[in-house]
């Protein structure tokens, strides 16, 4: 860059953060193995970093980059969506109180439910579409974090981060976000007023389903952020430096792979949106969906690229479909560049309020008309 203009995101990615390595001149980062660190002849530490386990140059560049991306003062990388996303919560007293998506991404939702029980923490599920009801239970004093999803996964029901992030501080409590589905090309939360944001890294931040990751970005480095860290440190949960050199080599892709897949679900939304053997089908680009002029003003670039269909012959319906694409695989997990579909009930098990007859789609980077035709006749065949 020539001049002082911060770069837009699309360059930042590309360029992954404008590395170049200063001993090679390598436009690559270099992955940085070591578990340990030298001192010098006083046993004081020669630069920032003693043991991998608290800190490393394999995650200076992803982070540095994850900050800028997100708007934040701060990330971390962690080894897994969960481990991230459990990290936020760590730090809560007994007594305390949290506030969630009654349908979100239920691998957390189980984890939240154990804090509740083993922890003392009062847990509270709210629809986050419904601000009143999100705003009836928060409790000014105990309320520490109120938690959303840009879309809550797997209806896609949009969620106002403004408005949930005014009710979140007027009652003292922190807004974190899940903006895994909406990565930072799309959707920033933080300049919507959230104080920390979660993406599992696994999903569209890496791209090529190979990396297994979390990632936290927050508004400030405060004291709830530095115990975030004293989590990551003490419980172990660290981004392996093969890893973390492979989520910044996919995320140089992310803004192409996002369009790309978001104009294939709008695509294959539009088609499918009248279609006989579907109730609904459920993504926010839709001007028809209740959410559309929230997502509008929230995301840039697209409405995202998962989406969901219910079909009007219920489960063994939904069932049928799966086992008749061949187009799309049939997978858990979103964000790649291949297209997946799953029959979300069935792997949410028995207290999912998930509806049974639902498909969870995410669309990937393939021939559009070839992953229509598929739906078509996966749907010919109920």
């Amino acid at each position: 860059m020539t001049s002082n203009r911060m770069p837009n995101r699309a360059t930042l990615l590309a360029q992954a953060g404008h590395f170049i390595d200063a001993a090679t001149r390598g436009v690559v980062p270099p992955i940085h193995n070591s578990t340990t660190f030298a001192r010098d002849e006083n046993y004081a530490l020669v630069g920032p970093s003693s043991y991998a386990r608290g800190g490393t140059p394999a995650w200076d560049e992803v982070e540095a980059l994850l900050a800028a991306l997100d708007g934040g003062e701060a990330a971390m990388v962690f080894a897994s969506g969960l481990a991230a996303a459990t990290a936020v919560f760590e730090p809560l007293r007994s007594g305390q109180h949290v506030v969630a998506p009654r349908i979100m991404y239920h691998g957390l939702q189980d984890w939240l439910r154990r804090l509740a029980e083993v922890r003392g923490i009062g847990l509270t599920l709210v629809d986050p579409t419904n601000l009143a009801e999100v705003e009836a239970a928060m409790r000014p004093g105990e309320t520490a974090i109120l938690w959303i999803e840009t879309l809550l996964n797997p209806t896609w029901d949009v969620v106002n981060i403004a408005a949930c992030a005014d009710i979140a501080h007027k009652a003292g409590a922190r807004l974190g976000v899940d903006a895994t589905v909406t990565p930072p090309v799309t959707c920033r939360p933080i300049e919507h007023g959230a104080d920390i944001v979660f993406h599992s890294a696994t999903k569209y931040l890496n791209g090529h389903s190979d990396v297994m990751g979390g990632a936290l970005i927050s508004t400030k480095a405060d004291d709830h952020w530095a115990e975030i860290k004293q989590v990551r440190l003490l419980v172990g949960g660290v981004m392996g430096p093969f890893e973390a050199w492979l989520l910044l080599r996919g995320m140089r892709t992310l803004e192409v792979l996002y369009a790309r897949a978001a104009a294939n679900a709008m695509a294959i939304a539009t088609h499918l949106n009248d279609h006989p053997a579907l109730s609904h089908v459920l993504y926010p680009g839709l001007p028809s969906h209740p959410g559309h002029e929230t997502a509008a003003r929230q995301m840039e670039g697209g409405f995202g690229a998962m989406l969901s269909l219910r079909t009007k012959g219920g489960e063994a319906a939904a069932n049928r479909i799966v086992r008749n694409v061949k187009a799309f695989l049939p997978a858990t997990s979103l964000g790649g560049v291949e297209s997946l579909i799953e029959h979300r009930f069935v792997v949410e098990g028995f207290h999912s309020e998930v509806p049974c007859d639902l498909l969870r789609i995410s669309v990937g980077i393939e021939s559009v008309d070839d992953l229509i035709a598929d739906l078509d006749q996966a749907l010919d065949s109920l």
